[in-house]
């Protein structure tokens, strides 16, 4: 360490400072559910075309949720969490690539009280999918079907 070397720093230093980066202004376009949804599937369908068949289905367990710029994603214990935190920023930067709005964050939400309902029985079987389609029961009117 001697002066010359020190002042040899402090000039490099100065020399330095004036540079100054821009700022980078970073696209933050407005979207809508239908089209983070879009690009959700988009992403689970690359990730399982590549092998990835435990992410592909832990992406599509749920539906995220939008506030604002904010997504809430609901996955069902501990260990779900872990494998898609393991891939958030890959899901994250084709995200706001895609969908041009950097600003966009993923909150993870662990709800293990979710539960599957099975249907075992044929009624139970009929009622689910009664309730994904209520037309089902006008066709078992109709032909006087049974259950």
């Amino acid at each position: 360490m001697s002066l010359a070397s020190i002042r040899a720093k402090k000039e490099l230093q100065e020399q330095i400072s004036p540079i100054n980066k821009e700022a980078i202004q970073l696209p933050t376009e407005a979207f809508n559910e239908t089209d983070l949804m879009l690009y959700w599937t988009k992403y689970a369908q690359k990730l399982g075309d590549k092998g990835y068949k435990i992410m592909e289905s832990l992406l599509l367990i749920n539906d995220p949720i939008v506030e604002g710029t904010q997504v809430r994603f609901e996955l069902p214990n501990e260990g779900s969490k872990l494998d898609f935190e393991s891939e958030k920023n890959g899901l994250l930067s084709f995200l706001r690539s895609h969908l041009h709005n950097h600003d966009i964050t993923i909150e993870v939400i662990v709800n293990e009280a979710v539960e599957n309902k099975f249907a075992f029985t044929p009624q139970d079987k009929y009622n689910r999918l009664n309730e994904l389609n209520p037309a089902l029961d006008l066709l078992r009117k109709t032909f006087e079907l049974d259950i």
